[in-house]
């Protein structure tokens, strides 16, 4: 997820080469790059699938999504993270699972 808003004129190349510049990381890769506005109240996601790069583009009707601070560039998110920031709901406050090691007796 890139941290500081991005303008959303761009389309799928020009946030493509965005990924490129700014993050240093392969658009094509099949990873999901997830974008926000200024107002905070759309993201624009973008994904290559083997077939073709595909950009999604929502606006919440709730204000007040939460968002990361905007400092660096970029913050890596889980897939339930994700999963729930698409939803609109509070993707902090989903954190991993923890492995647990089974006590032998």
């Amino acid at each position: 997820m890139a941290t500081q808003p991005v303008d959303f004129r761009k389309g799928m190349n020009g946030l493509a080469a965005y990924v490129k510049a700014n993050f240093e990381l392969d658009p094509y890769s099949g990873a999901l790059f997830v974008f926000r506005s200024k107002g905070g109240d759309r993201i624009k996601v973008l994904q290559w699938d083997d077939a073709g790069l595909a950009l999604v583009h929502k606006r919440f009707a709730a204000k007040g999504i939460p968002w990361p601070p905007k400092v660096g560039a970029r913050l890596a998110l889980t897939r339930l993270q994700f999963e729930a920031l698409f939803e609109g709901l509070d993707w902090r406050r989903i954190v991993p699972a923890r492995e647990v090691t089974p006590k032998l007796l």
